[in-house]
């Protein structure tokens, strides 16, 4: 029996080679089907994100792992007429492969360390996998634990707890500055692109439900507003709109200020000096930094917000190594788990025989004893059980000792002559 997982992933290959063995939902069932084929395949999983796929097999002995997983791997992709350099992937295996899908599922092979969507990620596809009868009692053991280590890791360390993208550091700042829930700010976001599209995002999932966008081109304003339940503002207007906002959140593009210290005022005036939040995350700035003189006005650039989250990402670091332990205490007894398995076969073989032959003898002496009241019946019951167990526990024992060493297979053969095994199946 081999663990093998072959995989790229965003340090191993560019995103041009990624792109070409990822896997959408469908995709993944579709190839899931086609692991059947392959009789050297005893159990099979199959995980694809944005940043990495990964093939996981439980292969019957084969002599070239890697070039099998890989041909392995295109054919679930169909892609058997590619030629494709065997340097962009990663093969690891045995313990190797327990180490690596614990470190996936703890998020600490994630672009983003610490990021939360990978679990949830691995989590399906190992369902994907044993709803199609392709995980046994190897990777059920493996990826069962590794869920369990990625939640564990998320609750006992700090890893998830401080935010690594400017755009999520912005809202968590904004949430630090107001006086008053999240939930019920007014926020306008002033442009419509990607950092735009993210910071609503986040804003959204804190629970904010007032949210205003204006852009220059108005219908790109109206998109983006619809997708999050929101109203779009004519840019001509969104002084005046800013009047009403807690929090104004600035991504433009643009090549100069688009809030000077005289229209801060004029947002200021008009909010009667009630507090307002500007995060300025464009690069270059849109909003002059002397607005911060403006009395009402907090005003954050991208400086400033780039500054937390690197701070952040080193206290993940920092809480990533309190991972480590409970990693390696995982691998360790999932390893004494799975050399276990290689031998319960021949314990299952040399237990039913016993038992088999406990019941003949019990069911005799029995016959023998026709008086016997149900008290005598369970005592003898019992007694049998513990003789069985007690003549069995130090070749069980033993049996656990030599599991995936050497010698395993000298012990196999000795008991099924001794026992005359082969005859009772």
């Amino acid at each position: 029996m081999q663990l093998v997982v072959l995989g790229l992933n965003h340090r191993s290959a560019p995103v041009n080679v990624r792109e070409l063995f990822s896997f959408d939902k469908t995709e993944m069932v579709e190839a899931l089907n086609h692991v059947y084929e392959h009789e050297n395949v005893a159990e099979c999983v199959l995980l694809s994100t944005c940043n990495r796929t990964e093939l996981y097999a439980v292969l019957e002995d084969v002599a070239e792992p890697k070039q099998f997983m890989l041909d392995l791997l295109k054919h679930l992709k169909g892609a058997e007429q590619w030629e494709v350099d065997g340097n962009w992937f990663f093969l690891y295996e045995g313990t190797e492969l327990m180490r690596h899908v614990f470190n996936v599922a703890a998020s600490l092979d994630s672009l983003v360390l610490g990021e939360g969507q990978i679990l949830s990620q691995l989590k399906m596809a190992y369902i994907t996998a044993y709803s199609r009868g392709l995980t046994g009692p190897v990777f059920n053991i493996i990826f069962q634990r590794a869920i369990s280590v990625g939640k564990k890791v998320r609750t006992v360390t700090g890893i998830a707890n401080t935010p690594v993208s400017v755009s999520y550091a912005a809202v968590n700042l904004a949430e630090d500055c107001l006086e008053k829930p999240l939930s019920e700010a007014k926020v306008l976001i002033l442009g419509a692109g990607e950092m735009s599209e993210l910071t609503a995002t986040h804003l959204q999932a804190k629970g904010v439900k007032s949210i205003f966008v204006s852009n220059r081109t108005y219908h790109k304003a109206q998109a983006l507003a619809k997708r999050f339940g929101g109203e779009a503002v004519n840019f001509n207007e969104y002084i005046e709109q800013a009047k009403e906002a807690d929090i104004l959140i600035t991504s433009t593009g643009a090549p100069h200020y688009i809030i000077d210290t005289e229209s801060a005022e004029k947002i200021a005036e008009g909010r009667k000096h009630n507090p307002i939040v500007m995060i300025d995350i464009a690069v270059p700035r849109d909003i002059d930094p002397e607005v911060a003189q403006v009395e009402g006005v907090y005003l954050f650039n991208i400086d400033a917000l780039e500054s937390v989250v690197e701070a952040n990402k080193a206290q993940r670091a920092k809480e990533a190594e309190k991972a480590k332990p409970i990693i390696e205490q995982a691998v360790e007894e999932i390893e004494q788990k799975l050399q276990y398995l290689s031998v319960r076969p021949m314990m299952v073989l040399l237990r039913d025989k016993a038992e088999r032959t406990r019941k003949r003898e019990l069911h005799r002496a029995m016959a023998k004893l026709p008086e016997a009241d149900e008290k005598t019946r369970k005592i003898m019951d019992n007694m049998s059980r513990m003789i069985i167990r007690k003549l069995l526990r130090e070749p069980m024992i033993r049996f656990g000792e030599i599991a995936g060493k050497e010698e395993e297979q000298d012990y196999w053969k000795l008991f099924h002559d001794m026992f005359d095994l082969e005859k009772e199946k």
